[in-house]
């Protein structure tokens, strides 16, 4: 069921995949210079006239003033060991506390990635431990960075990693380095997210993706994947801050505003 190819899984007209990457939104901001103005920005930008996205993303800093902008039903996630991806449990279980502490509903840490490439399996794996019992009943998104890791093999193992942890999302990129969310990398991560037979864990697409064609090309692949029924909030996301553009020229019935670069 899972080894099907995307090109002949169903294909989505960009209109439909307007609205399904709207729904599955995380609209984020995650600029050195952010500030309360600008979270206030963002968070009315979430509430378009097509409907609301899924989530927005921040510094840990802003999650109290993110989550008094919003609705209940617009999720707030923030960023913990992000983005250099250190081996430091402390300063990573300090970012959380602030989020939970804050009202925040989602944790997005990166995997001490660099570590692991340095053969520090077991280190990572109690890394991850300890952010998921400190993040817990938060959903806990676990940042790869897919595009430094590099080849499929270490793609795979910490996306293995991040599954044995707990995850309720394993996510392609910090969108801060030269290579962010690839069609390569996708595959690898939802194959072993299929493989692993644990069907409530989720996708995050992020870095790079900024018209609704790249966007239409991941939901496909994440169809194609995890079934159709993967294409809900609970199930995939994309981090971008630059989409949402995109996604309303096509959903008012404009011409797409970009065109895609990236494939």
């Amino acid at each position: 069921m899972h080894d099907q190819n995307p090109l002949t899984t169903p294909t989505l007209t960009l209109p439909e995949a307007a609205r399904l990457a709207l729904q599955c939104l995380d609209l984020t901001s995650l600029n050195d210079g952010d500030t309360a103005t600008d979270i206030n920005e963002l968070c009315q930008r979430a509430q378009t006239r097509f409907g609301p996205v899924a989530a927005v993303c921040v510094w840990p800093r802003f999650v109290a003033r993110a989550r008094s902008q919003l609705p209940a039903s617009i999720q707030v996630a923030a960023v913990a060991n992000f983005p250099a991806g250190a081996l430091d449990a402390a300063l990573a279980l300090a970012d959380v506390k602030t989020i939970v502490d804050a009202g925040g509903n989602e944790v997005d840490v990166v995997l001490p990635y660099r570590a692991l490439m340095n053969a520090q399996a077991q280190a990572c794996t109690d890394f991850l431990a300890q952010v998921r019992a400190a993040s817990r009943p938060l959903t806990l998104k676990v940042i790869i960075e897919s595009g430094v890791l590099a080849t499929p093999e270490r793609i795979a193992q910490a996306t293995q990693l991040a599954l044995a942890a707990g995850a309720d999302f394993v996510k392609t990129s910090t969108g801060k380095t030269p290579v962010s969310a690839t069609l390569e990398a996708a595959t690898v991560m939802l194959t072993e997210i299929a493989d692993s037979g644990q069907g409530n864990v989720g996708f995050k697409a992020s870095g790079g993706i900024r018209s609704v064609q790249d966007a239409k090309v991941y939901l496909e692949l994440v169809a194609s994947k995890l079934g159709k029924e993967a294409l809900t909030s609970k199930r995939f996301r994309f981090g971008a801050s630059g989409l949402l553009n995109d996604i309303e020229a096509v959903l008012g019935g404009q011409a797409s505003i970009r065109t895609s670069s990236a494939y």
